[in-house]
């Protein structure tokens, strides 16, 4: 923020609404707009004059000479950490995110609602990215012997997702033994991840090795990410590509491609979305992303972590045009993020 032009509150003001305006309309803000809406009494020469102050420290720019003026990037980044940032969400949209969530039958089918209503809420794209298997948090284990000395194991997540993994494992198991070894793991284990259960396991292994080695290290065996699945692999649920790539209003056929074919990898969303991981804030605010593609300048990514017993889950959020409604967004992310984290009522 400018140490002179936004130290004054009438330019705060000004700025405010010249944001609000164009994020309603898509249209050149004029003076006379502004002073209209403003809660103060000021002319469109007062009007005029602040704005002309707000173009020159550039956080405003006029598109033609006969035009009224259009937020700059450094303009949304002032919106969102000075006002949209203190929004909340209002009741109508808790209850709304709430029902399109709770109708949901499967873990799946809920993420992929989830990312839905993301979409809904923006003209963007809703995104939502599950936790990897080693994150995930398990509520009870089972192992069954199948025929060749194979073993089908079955995890039960929290969120009530389940994993079966049919694996030849590197010695040979009788039921019992298995039975013995989900006891175990389910009296102990409960509400942890899979990654941290294997953590405290190999502790036990190298501080007790004569009273828990051998039923530690088959545990080790059976509960192995690396056998069980990639323990990297996320899926990723994405909504609204299409109404993202018809609101952005792209004449550059290239970068509306590059933009969908961003959208198309993954990978590339989900190193997007990780930054809020690190962000002290609640919700992550990007505005432009040139490192995304050619396109990436006019987007912003409203992004938010989920997590359980403290341990980072997954990721959601919302990529859109830099010009999106950003308290109705960022308050809902914000409520989705405490929904799938359990601190929500009723979540």
């Amino acid at each position: 923020m400018s140490p002179t032009v936004l130290q004054q509150k009438r330019h705060q003001q000004v700025l405010t609404d010249v944001v609000r305006t164009y994020i309603e309309t898509g249209e050149p803000v004029s003076s006379r707009s502004v002073a209209g809406r403003h809660v103060e009494p000021l002319s469109s020469a007062t009007v005029r004059n602040v704005m002309a102050d707000l173009e020159e420290e550039g956080y405003l720019y006029q598109p033609h000479t006969s035009a009224g003026r259009v937020p700059t990037a450094a303009a949304y980044r002032f919106f969102v950490e000075q006002v949209a940032a203190q929004a909340t969400a209002s009741p109508e949209d808790r209850q709304w995110i709430r029902r399109e969530l709770e109708t949901a039958e499967t873990p799946e089918a809920v993420m992929e609602r989830a990312s839905h209503v993301l979409a809904a809420v923006s003209r963007g794209l809703g995104i939502f990215i599950s936790p990897p298997l080693a994150r995930s948090v398990v509520e009870h284990v089972r192992f069954l012997l199948v025929p060749d000395h194979r073993v089908l194991v079955v995890l039960v997540t929290t969120d009530g997702g389940t994993r079966d993994k049919l694996i030849r494992p590197e010695r040979t198991f009788r039921q019992e033994d298995l039975d013995r070894i989900a006891t175990h793991l389910n009296r102990h284990y409960v509400g942890w991840t899979l990654e941290a259960m294997r953590g405290d396991l190999r502790l036990q292994v190298e501080r007790d090795r004569e009273q828990y080695g051998r039923i530690a290290d088959d545990a080790l065996i059976l509960c192995d990410p690396a056998i069980l699945g990639d323990s990297t692999e996320r899926r990723v649920y994405v909504e609204g590509a299409a109404q993202m790539a018809a609101s952005v209003g792209f004449t550059d056929q290239q970068q509306l491609r590059d933009l969908l074919e961003a959208i198309e990898e993954k990978d590339r969303l989900i190193a997007l979305l990780s930054g809020c991981i690190e962000a002290p804030e609640p919700v992550h605010v990007e505005l432009g992303l040139d490192k995304m593609s050619s396109a990436g300048k006019h987007l912003a990514l409203v992004s938010a972590s989920y997590s359980s017993k403290d341990q980072v889950q997954g990721t959601l959020g919302i990529l859109a045009p830099m010009r999106m409604h950003y308290e109705r967004v960022i308050t809902a992310v914000a409520f989705m993020a405490q929904f799938f984290s359990g601190d929500e009522e009723g979540s």
